[in-house]
């Protein structure tokens, strides 16, 4: 399997920024690690090697991206204000710096946005915020209400980087009509402590009109042997 690792330093950011890529072509992958993780979380803990298949063959390129969420959502020595700011400028480092080196790198148009736990978050708040730019986004075992990390407070800055308050109240017809042309898949647990979260955005999403599929796995279903399963199974729409 084809394997690259990069590192610039991110004006976005004010620091250096680490990717590992995997695969050769086809759609590209943007793959979120969990809370806290790293780039190299989706090789180390198996998910690479549960999509060789289609990487391998070319059907898909998974570039895996570091976090900073230390400095942002888990940074409880901050205000909630400015692990916010914080995170605002994570996302000017994806569609600034991290997506255009994608399309450097690999031409193919369809583009997907995944992640595992907080990595789901961080997949579904680009996507969401980005309608224009994914095609498919794939949330596994997600929490998307990020009040939960900031102790029930909200700002503005707060509020438009979280999917479960920006997107049930979305008015922009622009903005409505590309998030309902993207393909929205939620997967998670029957028996995770996030299923509600889960339910409540697919609640969101429905009263927008945005397609979506939510899909209740048995048991916790929380963990990378499971991500695996699920994202073999969605990363082509499938399920």
């Amino acid at each position: 399997m084809h394997r690259e690792h990069h590192q610039w330093y991110s004006p976005s950011l004010g620091r250096e920024m680490e990717m590992l890529v995997h695969g050769h072509g086809g759609a590209r992958v943007l793959a979120f690690p969990t809370s806290m993780g790293r780039y190299h979380e989706w090789q180390d803990f198996g998910l690479v090697g549960a999509m060789r298949e289609h990487v391998e063959n070319g059907w898909i390129q998974i570039f895996c991206v570091d976090s900073v969420d230390s400095e942002s959502w888990y940074a409880k020595y901050k205000h909630p204000h400015d692990r916010a700011v914080r995170h605002e400028q994570y996302d000017s480092y994806l569609v600034n710096e991290a997506l255009p080196f994608t399309a450097s790198r690999n031409g193919n148009p369809f583009v997907i946005a995944a992640g595992a736990s907080f990595g789901a978050y961080h997949a579904m708040c680009f996507a969401f915020r980005h309608p224009g730019i994914v095609n498919r986004v794939v949330g596994m075992s997600g929490l998307y209400d990020v009040k939960t990390l900031t102790d029930g407070y909200s700002d503005d800055a707060v509020y438009f980087s979280n999917p479960s308050d920006f997107i049930q109240n979305e008015t922009d017809w622009g903005r409505l009509e590309a998030m309902r042309g993207m393909d929205t898949i939620l997967a998670i647990g029957k028996d995770d402590g996030g299923r509600a979260n889960n339910e409540r955005l697919s609640a969101s999403l429905a009263s927008r009109g945005i397609p979506h599929r939510l899909r209740l796995w048995d048991g916790w279903a929380h963990d990378w042997p499971y991500w695996g399963d699920m994202f073999r199974l969605y990363v082509g729409g499938q399920g």
